[in-house]
C-alpha cells in the first residue's frame, strides 16, 4: 500500500504573484483559489515576507507559487538544461492541444511541438517566470505500457552501468510504434 494518496500541491517561485495568477488563468484556465501572505515562514519561523498563491490545475491538483520580494532575483541552475525541469499538464485531446498551441502563439508565446512521444503528444512553452510548461494529450495504444513495463528495470540497470541510453524503448521516438502497436 502506498503511503502517498496524491500530490497535495507543487510549488514554484514567481517574480510577481498577481501577474502569475492572471497569466495562468488567461492562458491555461487555472483559477486562483487561494492567496496566503505572511511576514514569517510558518515552518521555520524565519522572518521572510511572502505571497503564496494556489491555482486550480483540475481534478484536485493544485499549482502554487511564492513571491519572495526580499530575496535575490530568481535564477536557474546553470548546470541543468532549460528543457529538463518542467511541469506537465494533461489536456483532453490532440485537437485541444493543437487549438491551445494556436491560441498561445497568437498571444506571442513561443511554443515547441507538438512532439510525438508515442504514449502522448506534447507542446512546450515557458510561463512569465521562466518555468517550462508541457501540455500533453494521451495517444496510448494497447500494449505500449506492457512493453515498457517489461524492460524498465533492465533499462535502469544498463543505464546505471554504462551511462549510455539503452535502446529498449527507442520505438517511442523513432516511429516504429505505429507498426508495433496498431491502432484498434
Amino acid at each position: 500500500m502506498s503511503l502517498i494518496k496524491k500530490i497535495h500541491h507543487v510549488a514554484y517561485r514567481c517574480h510577481d504573484a498577481y501577474e502569475t495568477a492572471q497569466w495562468y488563468e488567461k492562458h491555461l484556465g487555472m483559477k486562483l483559489i487561494l492567496s496566503i501572505a505572511e511576514d514569517e515562514v510558518p515552518s521555520t519561523k524565519e522572518p521572510d515576507p511572502y505571497m503564496h498563491i494556489f491555482l486550480d490545475a483540475g481534478n484536485g491538483n493544485i499549482l502554487a507559487f511564492f513571491e519572495l520580494p526580499t530575496r535575490p532575483p530568481m535564477g536557474r541552475d546553470p548546470n541543468t538544461p532549460a528543457w529538463t525541469q518542467h511541469i506537465a499538464f494533461e489536456v483532453e485531446s490532440v485537437d485541444v492541444l493543437l487549438e491551445t498551441k494556436a491560441r498561445l502563439e497568437a498571444e506571442g508565446i513561443e511554443v515547441v511541438g507538438p512532439t510525438d512521444h508515442a504514449l502522448f503528444q506534447s507542446i512546450y512553452f515557458f510561463d512569465p517566470n521562466g518555468h517550462r510548461i508541457e501540455l500533453a494529450a494521451n495517444t496510448l495504444r494497447p500494449g505500449m505500457l506492457e512493453a515498457l513495463d517489461k524492460v524498465k528495470w533492465e533499462m535502469l540497470e544498463e543505464w546505471r552501468q554504462t551511462k549510455r541510453a539503452p535502446h529498449h524503448a527507442r520505438w517511442m521516438h523513432d516511429g516504429r510504434y505505429q507498426t508495433m502497436f496498431p491502432e484498434q
